[in-house]
């Protein structure tokens, strides 16, 4: 997929003077590059600090779970424009939304000699032999926003992922907050075997066992397919003439189904999702969405790239210059921040 235009990217010289000069510069530029990953400040600012552009191009090879999925596009053209930053060269291996399809692509990918290598699995522990091949051969393996195993079970270098308990929590609470606590809400879930899809449900579940008066009326999952999506809701709406409410594993699928619920005159459902991708953001702007959160697919792909950088050319190691696991939260987006975090998006920095 093409990159859009993106934000004027810093000259060598900016970027040197940024980074080498003292933890101040550190500081500085972990805040104007938007790289709080979700540790302290100060360990943001030394590795700001001593992360430095490769004199020599380096080779990453990346895949997400698949293009399709706006997020999954979006993360693409964020890796490529920190790969320009900091002369990193990517091949990306698309996950085409099937967990038979991205093993083949990976299988492709651990034949291969990489610098540096990161991932988002399509499902959990579907992706382990040609992962560890990778590993064993010396290549630093970055996990983002799924676990490909237990890590425990898997060598990674580090995994960047968000809360996705505290996302799927945070916005079915904002549902459950407009029906008054009160009425039927419906969960169209993302792939079952996606450990962030797994998280979002288990929040949904804390917050829903605390209203009693609320029913939920099913829990199918659409794969984050936007067609099943769409297939579904034309059923719900059939069976079910009260729908209070309904909470989407991502805005793809919500909006999606909006589509069907405004087509059928249904429009009065309050309906939430995951991910905040700009078409999301205008839609709580516009009061289509009463809800999304923000799981920085900027933040996370760009993340791999200057963690996978510091890797091989700093030799930072797993466990000791970066932590094993990386939160990398995004806000509730409201009315309020919209227009912020779609800046954000646009400078990919969230």
């Amino acid at each position: 997929m093409s990159s859009t235009k993106g934000p004027r990217q810093p000259s060598r010289r900016d970027f040197i003077r940024a980074a080498g000069a003292s933890a101040g510069a550190g500081a500085a530029l972990a805040g104007g590059f938007g790289f709080d990953l979700g540790f302290s400040p100060a360990f943001a600012a030394e590795m700001a600090k001593e992360t430095a552009r490769s004199e020599k191009p380096l080779r990453a090879a990346f895949s997400n779970a698949g293009l399709q999925a706006t997020w999954c596009a979006q993360g693409k053209r964020a890796a490529e424009w920190w790969g320009k930053l900091l002369n990193v060269e990517i091949t990306w291996f698309d996950g085409e939304l099937s967990a038979t399809k991205q093993r083949a692509a990976i299988d492709n990918m651990a034949s291969q000699k990489w610098d540096f290598v990161a991932i988002q699995a399509f499902g959990i522990g579907t992706l382990t032999a040609p992962v560890n091949k990778m590993i064993d051969a010396g290549i630093p393996v970055l996990d983002m926003d799924t676990l490909i195993a237990p890590l425990e079970q898997i060598k990674v270098h580090s995994f960047l992922a968000p809360d996705n308990e505290f996302m799927g929590a945070s916005v079915t609470q904002a549902l459950l907050d407009e029906i008054g606590g009160a009425g039927t809400i419906i969960m169209t879930q993302g792939a079952l075997g996606h450990t962030g899809a797994q998280g979002r449900a288990r929040g949904f579940e804390s917050v829903v066992k605390k209203f009693p008066k609320v029913e939920v009326l099913d829990t199918t999952p659409a794969d984050w397919d936007v067609t099943k999506a769409v297939r579904i809701w034309e059923t719900h709406l059939t069976k079910y003439p009260k729908i209070d409410a309904a909470f989407f594993h991502n805005d793809d699928m919500a909006l999606a189904a909006w589509n069907v619920m405004k087509a059928r005159g249904r429009t009065d459902i309050k309906i939430g999702g995951v991910d905040a991708m700009p078409p999301a953001i205008q839609a709580v702007s516009e009061g289509r969405m009463h809800a999304t959160v923000r799981n920085p697919s900027c933040r996370i792909h760009g993340g791999a790239v200057l963690a996978g950088v510091a890797a091989v050319v700093n030799g930072e190691k797993s466990g000791e210059g970066i932590p094993k696991h990386i939160i990398t939260d995004g806000p509730v987006v409201t009315k309020a921040n919209a227009p912020g975090m779609q800046w954000m998006q646009d400078h990919y920095l969230i």
